[in-house]
């Protein structure tokens, strides 16, 4: 798996084109944060107005496929429940990524672009996420390009954490 980086701002956003934008929902905030948060800005309320309905709760286990254009430059958008946000912990991070994952993959999409579950509010570190991101993957998802929304810290702080990895797998060998 290939993993690239853009920042969440919906201009850097709007730069790429990708068949698909997936994200969290949390069950317990109203108005949804990060790059749903942005999402729903661009739609217009769409999203707010969806949960609003009952159509979208943010349970865990629930997604909902929205078309992203016209209004986003994403063919598809993926809102993931990720439960409740003080129920939230590194289980059900990589529950929700394991569902992402998937759904990913039964699209037949090769090319992502992601915010991790418990990213847009910092419940889980970017190491962590970007850790159980590739647990997941595993060797299945090889080919995969996903480009994961996070700023230039976060950015550094995994791209340092994977060459750390890489040199302690290396000695181990």
């Amino acid at each position: 798996m290939e993993l690239r980086f853009v920042s969440p701002h919906l201009t850097e956003l709007d730069s790429l084109e990708s068949e698909v934008l997936a994200c969290t929902v949390f069950e317990d905030v109203r108005p949804c944060d990060g790059v749903a948060g942005l999402c729903d800005w661009r739609t217009v309320g769409r999203i707010s107005s969806l949960q609003r309905d009952g159509y979208l709760i943010g349970q865990r286990g629930e997604v909902l496929l929205l078309p992203g254009r016209p209004r986003l430059t994403f063919e598809k958008l993926l809102l993931f429940g990720a439960g409740r946000r003080e129920a939230f912990d590194e289980n059900a991070c990589s529950e929700v990524t394991r569902h992402m994952l998937s759904t990913i993959d039964g699209l037949q999409a090769h090319i992502a672009v992601a915010e991790l579950p418990g990213r847009q509010s910092n419940m889980i570190t970017p190491e962590r996420a970007a850790d159980l991101l590739l647990e997941a993957a595993g060797r299945t998802h090889q080919q995969a390009i996903w480009t994961l929304v996070e700023d230039s810290e976060a950015r550094r702080q995994i791209t340092q954490h994977m060459i750390e990895e890489r040199r302690r797998v290396r000695r181990a060998l």
